[in-house]
């Protein structure tokens, strides 16, 4: 290949007494963008960062890559080849391209997602699935709650007037009962719910008690009021329960 994109354009030499001109803008003393040369790079799959060296020429003498681990490095430097030469029209020789990796470095997509799932490990109880149906009676409810841990899940429905503080308290009652299920030792029971606004936002409260040898240990806890209040109460007793049923948890 002729040339290269990187070249620097050449300027006619002044004449005598000629004033010099205005100071070239940085698109016409890289016509072509290094930066997007890099930018390119670094939109491959596998690759985290990229840094082109050119001559003062604008020949391109290296080309240095960090990738993630894992990969094939000849399938990173023929990447890096086929993209340079599709997108710039520039052909390099391959030993002009050095890979790096590291397991260290990792996109931010995939730590977050990786933190999230580290922390629903963390929790003893996942929820499931919550419903309210027409009851057998006229005026009635029936709440159905669903609760996983370690992928067993339990079912458990309560039956209540159908009003909101009726729901909310069926809600919060199935919910300890899958969680009493899940730990096998029937060692909950719901004290109260209640409904309340602060901050401007509406949030469910729980109390419940649990058994712990001939002691009880009061159990609290909140979620805010987002999708539904049925919802809210259910979360409310997970936060209530998550240290109690993490300690209790089948090995």
């Amino acid at each position: 290949m002729t040339g290269s994109p990187f070249r620097q354009p050449m300027s006619g030499a002044p004449g005598a007494g000629s004033s010099p001109g205005p100071r070239p803008s940085p698109e016409v003393q890289d016509p072509w963008g290094v930066r997007r040369a890099e930018n390119l790079l670094t939109s491959l799959e596998g690759i985290l960062s990229a840094r082109v060296v050119t001559t003062p020429l604008g020949e391109v003498s290296e080309v240095h890559v960090l990738a993630q681990a894992g990969l094939q490095p000849k399938q990173l430097v023929r990447n890096i080849e086929s993209a340079l030469l599709a997108h710039l029209g520039l052909k390099i020789d391959h030993r002009k391209i050095s890979i790096a990796q590291t397991a260290d470095v990792k996109p931010l997509e995939a730590l977050e997602s990786t933190a999230v799932r580290d922390r629903s490990l963390q929790r003893a109880m996942l929820f499931e699935n919550v419903t309210v149906l027409a009851g057998r009676r006229p005026h009635r409810v029936t709440v159905q709650v669903s609760l996983s841990m370690d992928g067993q899940v339990e079912h458990a429905e309560e039956e209540a007037m159908d009003n909101i503080k009726g729901r909310v308290e069926a809600a919060a009652k199935a919910a300890l009962s899958s969680v009493d299920r899940l730990l096998g030792d029937h060692s909950l029971a719901l004290e109260g719910v209640r409904m309340v606004e602060e901050f401007d936002r509406e949030f469910v409260f729980i109390v419940a008690q649990g058994l712990s040898g001939r002691e009880t240990v009061l159990l609290t806890g909140t979620a805010e009021i987002r999708e539904s209040a049925e919802r809210a109460a259910v979360f409310a007793v997970m936060d209530a329960t998550n240290r109690w049923a993490n300690l209790r948890r089948p090995s």
